[in-house]
């Protein structure tokens, strides 16, 4: 998974997610109904950095394969959607693995 960059990405993504999903379904709710803001604030700041990293992974990817703008729109998006990464996943899967065919 870590050997090309669409696989970096599906591995940065997949974390992302994790990290969007613990902030809006745990962290928000604990500083919200628990009065805990401490909670955001340091699951946001590892979402924040992860969110930079997908994006570096995602600049990475679309410059060493052949995807347009629409792709890449696609991949940014499904990065600020709830369960967006997931979902996506499944494109960014067969992608690698056309990938993995082309160079074997």
């Amino acid at each position: 998974m870590l050997s090309n960059p669409i696989g970096r990405l599906r591995l940065v993504g997949l974390v992302e997610g994790i990290s969007f999903l613990v902030l809006l379904g745990i962290a928000m709710p604990l500083k919200y109904a628990a009065g805990m803001p401490e909670a955001v604030k340091y699951v946001g700041w590892a979402h924040g950095g992860l969110f930079m990293l997908y994006l570096a992974a995602l600049g990475q990817a679309s410059g060493e394969t052949d995807w347009g703008l629409k792709k890449i729109a696609a991949a940014f998006i499904a990065a600020v959607v709830p369960f967006g990464t997931f979902i996506y996943d499944r494109q960014l899967k067969a992608d690698e693995q056309a990938l993995l065919a082309r160079s074997a």
